[in-house]
C-alpha cells in the first residue's frame, strides 16, 4: 500500500545558509517530509526571491498540502506574492504560517513526519514560540483543585518524535490548561525538550476546574507505551 503524502515545509530566509541549515536541522527528526530551502536572492546574496519561493512551494507539494515559515517581513511579503502565482488548487493547500521559522520550523517539521494534517502541522508550528517551549515551571502550590498523575515511561525511546507529536495532539483536544514537568503540553518543542526517555518520570497536572478529564486522559496514553515495546 502507498504511503500517504505528508505535508511539505518550505523555509523562506533572507540568506541562503539559514534556510539550507534549518532544512539540514528539521531533516533530523523529519528525515521522510520534503523540506526546502527558499534563501536569498537568485543570485545568492542576501534577500528573498519570489522565483526560488514560488518553485520551492511546487516542490515541497505531494498533495497534503505546505506550510512556508519566513524570518522578515518582507519574505512574508514575497511569500504572499508567490501564492498568487500558484494555480488554485495549490493556493488553497498552502499556509504562511506565523511562527518563528527556527522552532517553528522544526516543530511543523516534526508533526508533517508523523502524518499530521496541514492544519495539525501549522498549530505545531504557532505552539512552538520560544515563550511557550521555554517558560518557566508553573506554580503547583495552587488550591485542592489541582489534579495530578505521574506516569513511568515505558517505551524503548520515550517522548521522541512521533508519539510526542500524539500527546501534543490529545492535549490541544482539551480546554483545561495542562503542564507536564511544569512545561505546557499542547506546546511540541516545550515537550521534547524535557527529555523523557524510558524510566523517567512525567507528572501531568492541571488546575482547571475541568483538568482532570485531560489528566487522566493524557497519563494514560503515557502509561500505554504508545504501542511501541
Amino acid at each position: 500500500m502507498a504511503e500517504a503524502p505528508r505535508v511539505g515545509v518550505v523555509f523562506v530566509s533572507h540568506s541562503v545558509k539559514i534556510a539550507e541549515g534549518l532544512v539540514e536541522l528539521a531533516a533530523q527528526m523529519a528525515p521522510h517530509t520534503v523540506l526546502v530551502a527558499a534563501g536569498g536572492t537568485d543570485e545568492g546574496g542576501i534577500g528573498t526571491s519570489f522565483t526560488l519561493v514560488l518553485a520551492g512551494i511546487e516542490r515541497a507539494d505531494a498533495g497534503a498540502g505546505v506550510a512556508v515559515l519566513c524570518d522578515l517581513g518582507s519574505a512574508i511579503l514575497t511569500a504572499e506574492t508567490a501564492l498568487d502565482f500558484l494555480d488554485e488548487g495549490l493556493r488553497a493547500r498552502v499556509r504562511i504560517v506565523d511562527a518563528p521559522i527556527v522552532e517553528g520550523g522544526v516543530a511543523a517539521a516534526v508533526s508533517a513526519e508523523v502524518g499530521d494534517s496541514l492544519d495539525d502541522v501549522v498549530r505545531a508550528a504557532r505552539s512552538a514560540a520560544p515563550a511557550s517551549a521555554g517558560s518557566p515551571p508553573v506554580d503547583t502550590s495552587a488550591g485542592p483543585a489541582r489534579v495530578t498523575r505521574t506516569v513511568t515511561l515505558t517505551n524503548k525511546d520515550g517522548l521522541h518524535a512521533r508519539p510526542a507529536a500524539d500527546f501534543v495532539k490529545l492535549a490541544s483536544t482539551f480546554d483545561a490548561r495542562v503542564t507536564v514537568n511544569g512545561k505546557d503540553a499542547t506546546s511540541l518543542l516545550a515537550i521534547m525538550s524535557l527529555g523523557l526517555i524510558k524510566g523517567k518520570t512525567a507528572e501531568i497536572s492541571s488546575a482547571d476546574a475541568h483538568g482532570a478529564e485531560a489528566v487522566e486522559a493524557l497519563a494514560n496514553l503515557l502509561a500505554s507505551g504508545f504501542g511501541e515495546e
